[in-house]
């Protein structure tokens, strides 16, 4: 329990603490967008530093040549942990946010920074308001901003198991004509989940997989990209369980 104290601690005072940071990063924002961009990119990436090594993580990077550096991209991945966006977001290239669920608006300064740094805010039951966010988040790829979205919908809380891709969570690739980076993440859940409410030493492997281009694609298999990448997600990701972890059974 005294690690979770420490990172839970570590969160509050980053918050709180954080406050004329936020009130210094709108002015610069007013002034230079692009350097508050970055400057906003540096401090979570500090902020997330110190919370993977406050959690005792250990993270295996596989895959990082694969990641264009020649326009955005959408990085697509299963989703087992909280961890999996605290850790991802330490190796991705440049400026990228995540598609969130709107519920993460209930929190104050945490979803001040969710905003600095590109996140866009999803609202699953509303169909309008959801197209609203695939429109957005087409702009911001347009505009150079990577995002990442775990099409699972939810943390999947099954070892082992991967839940269906929601289709509808490629619409950004598509539209905005950029690739698609799967992401395979391995033993998050072991820092946090598997034996809630501690936190505990674990190895975490991030595997970026090769791009795909749907540019390149027909009609029929674009129909399908979902279920084809939790596929390729799902393959790639018992060959690393059996590469790294061989005789512990861990959560997907």
């Amino acid at each position: 329990m005294i690690r979770l104290i420490i990172v839970a601690l570590y969160l509050f005072l980053f918050l709180v603490l954080s406050i004329p940071v936020l009130v210094l990063e709108w002015l610069i924002g007013k002034r230079n967008p692009g350097l508050k961009d970055r400057s906003s990119r540096a401090i979570v990436r500090w902020g997330f530093r110190c919370i993977a090594f406050l959690s005792g993580a250990r993270v295996i990077v596989k895959g990082q040549e694969n990641i264009p550096t020649d326009s955005a991209a959408l990085f697509v991945g299963n989703h087992r942990s909280y961890f999996d966006i605290v850790l991802s977001y330490l190796y991705f290239p440049g400026i990228t946010g995540y598609v969130a669920k709107k519920e993460m608006l209930r929190y104050p300064l945490l979803k001040n920074w969710m905003r600095n740094i590109h996140c866009l805010f999803l609202d699953r039951d509303n169909i309008k308001e959801g197209l609203k966010t695939i429109l957005k988040g087409v702009e911001e790829v347009k505009s150079g901003t990577s995002l990442c979205i775990f099409p699972e919908g939810t943390r999947n809380k099954v070892n082992d198991t991967f839940l269906p891709f929601h289709e509808g969570s490629f619409k950004i690739a598509e539209k905005g004509g950029i690739p698609i980076v799967p992401m395979v993440i391995i033993n998050s859940a072991g820092l946090f989940e598997d034996h809630f409410p501690r936190v505990k030493k674990a190895t975490v492997v991030i595997s970026f997989e090769q791009p795909i281009y749907l540019k390149e694609m027909s009609r029929e298999e674009k129909k399908n990209i979902g279920a084809n990448i939790r596929e390729l997600i799902s393959k790639e990701y018992f060959l690393l369980r059996e590469e790294y972890f061989p005789d512990k059974n861990i959560n997907a």
